[in-house]
């Protein structure tokens, strides 16, 4: 097929293995997100997300097709530094139920900026068209590319979050989704899931005894059968998401069971 490029118009859009709801979700595509087409099914289209390359079924109605030449966002954008942001009809929190609520990390065009009179608003628009107004506080121009300690202070924002399986978002992550967000903002792209991460050639194969903080763990059967990840926080202890004990995002500690025993492979990404 001609080379086609959609954008996400759900604030979360599942990707499933097959183009079926009954398939497993195997990621998520955000908001705004521009992502490739590769094939397409009736009611259903093959992608491939940015950055990471990753493949999966989306549900036709959940994007937008761009023309050609058409690109969201354009101009001047702002990013979501919120856990969850609303976008309203108008400046104003009172008036009218939100448009629509967005997950950390969404993208948005600025459309016009109220703040420099002293109101706290950005009117944006949305990748369907729609325009919306947005409060400043929920949002970070350029976001900067952070230091070890900066990206440990941002994990501690999602704890208790819910861990969900092919999760992205703030939502809910996955243990992989969780880490490669981690080290997005850090600036670096990591593979999606937690087997090819520990694979990765980028990265340095270190000892346990040489992990420091911002390192990534990797447990499972063997090093071939890798099934979870984690940020390695330092004193012993890992942020992660897991369904152990309790379905979140939580800090464990290394010498607990069942990591000690499940623990395969320390890595260490460069900046």
């Amino acid at each position: 097929m001609a080379e086609t490029r959609a954008v996400i118009v759900q604030p979360v859009l599942d990707m499933y293995s097959k183009p079926s709801l009954d398939a497993d979700v195997v990621s998520q595509a955000l908001h705004g997100m521009t992502v490739q087409v590769t094939a397409e099914q009736e009611g259903w289209l093959s992608i491939t997300t940015p950055g990471d390359d990753y493949p999966g079924w989306i549900e036709r109605a959940g994007v937008r097709i761009l023309k050609d030449g058409e690109a969201y966002p354009n101009g001047r954008t702002v990013t979501v530094q919120a856990l969850l942001a609303h976008v309203y009809r108008e400046a104003s929190v009172t008036k009218h139920r939100p448009l629509i609520s967005l997950p950390f990390e969404t993208r948005l065009e600025v459309v016009a900026d109220q703040t420099a009179r002293g109101d706290r608003w950005l009117q944006v628009r949305l990748p369907d068209g729609r325009t919306g107004s947005i409060q400043s506080g929920d949002v970070i121009e350029s976001p900067k590319t952070l230091e070890v300690p900066e990206i440990i202070e941002l994990a501690h924002r999602f704890l208790g979050r819910p861990y969900t399986w092919g999760g992205r978002s703030a939502a809910g992550y996955d243990c992989s989704g969780f880490v490669q967000m981690l080290v997005r903002r850090g600036g670096v792209d990591l593979p999606r899931d937690a087997k090819p991460q520990a694979l990765w050639e980028k990265a340095a194969t270190i000892e346990r005894k040489d992990l420091r903080p911002g390192d990534l763990v990797y447990f499972g059967p063997s090093v071939q059968k890798i099934n979870h990840t984690g940020f390695y926080v330092g004193h012993g202890e890992f942020i992660h998401s897991t369904t152990n004990t309790q379905p979140v995002i939580q800090i464990s500690k290394l010498d607990d069971q069942p990591w000690t025993k499940l623990l395969v492979a320390c890595r260490r990404w460069k900046q």
